[in-house]
């Protein structure tokens, strides 16, 4: 458990300074700890050391996990690409989708939680790399897709996600993370949604630092805490290249 423990303090430390250089608070800024192939059992030693917002990819291992930890005081977010028939099966453990990508994913999930009777925090995906790999929306799409999105009841979009460029190019990584902030500045003024639209959920393990001080109100690490995956991340999100 210690190295876990250490780990997730060496990532909100680092999460503090970046805050700093950005001239706002670590409060500002949201911690999803990724949780992809991690045994219930370790990522249960996180949260006993105080993680309790989970992010998972995949529909199928996040219900295990949620199902051996329940009674824990989590919270879970969908942060992969999510198919519309696993829409009733994430929304069994999700309380939040960061991947909302297109109108067919947004119309089951509205009839499913029209059907349960509450409603869905979701952050819009959007491709700022311009990979065909990747999943979201191009920019250009963004506008029209809010528009449309404001007739779903259910839905409560609060921003958006994305992908930086999986590169060390640091000016390359910081371009995609400038990108999604001035789309998502322009919907507070021109979208529907306006000022609900605030969050950026952008960076991972290796450039959270660099989202944050481009803006991020969210970042979503996960093998800065647990290690290395012994497989590379197409295995376990295809089409999303980056460490979470």
């Amino acid at each position: 458990m210690a190295d876990v423990a250490a780990n997730l303090a060496v990532v909100r430390q680092k999460i503090a300074d970046a805050a700093a250089r950005s001239e706002r608070s670590p409060d500002a800024v949201r911690f999803v700890l990724v949780t992809k192939t991690v045994a219930a059992e370790r990522v249960l030693e996180a949260v006993r050391a105080g993680a309790t917002d989970l992010g998972e990819n995949k529909v199928q291992e996040g219900r295990r996990k949620a199902e051996a930890l329940t009674g824990e005081p989590i919270r879970w977010t969908m942060i992969g690409h999510l198919q519309s028939n696993k829409v009733k099966d994430a929304l069994r453990f999700a309380r939040e989708v960061q991947s909302l990508d297109r109108l067919s994913l947004a119309t089951a999930l509205e009839k499913r939680l029209q059907l349960l009777g509450h409603g869905l925090d979701v952050l819009v995906q959007v491709n700022t790399s311009g990979e065909a790999s990747k999943y979201g929306l191009s920019p250009e799409d963004v506008p029209a897709f809010l528009r449309e999105l404001h007739a779903f009841d259910a839905l409560r979009p609060k921003g958006f996600m994305t992908l930086a460029t999986f590169t060390p190019d640091e000016a390359e990584v910081r371009r995609c993370f400038r990108l999604l902030r001035g789309i998502r500045d322009r919907a507070l003024v021109e979208a529907p949604q306006g000022a609900k639209l605030a969050d950026l959920s952008m960076g991972m393990s290796g450039d959270y630092a660099w989202a944050i001080e481009e803006g991020a109100t969210i970042v979503r690490v996960g093998q800065a805490v647990f290690g290395a995956r012994p497989l590379p991340d197409s295995h376990y999100w295809p089409g999303a290249a980056g460490t979470a």
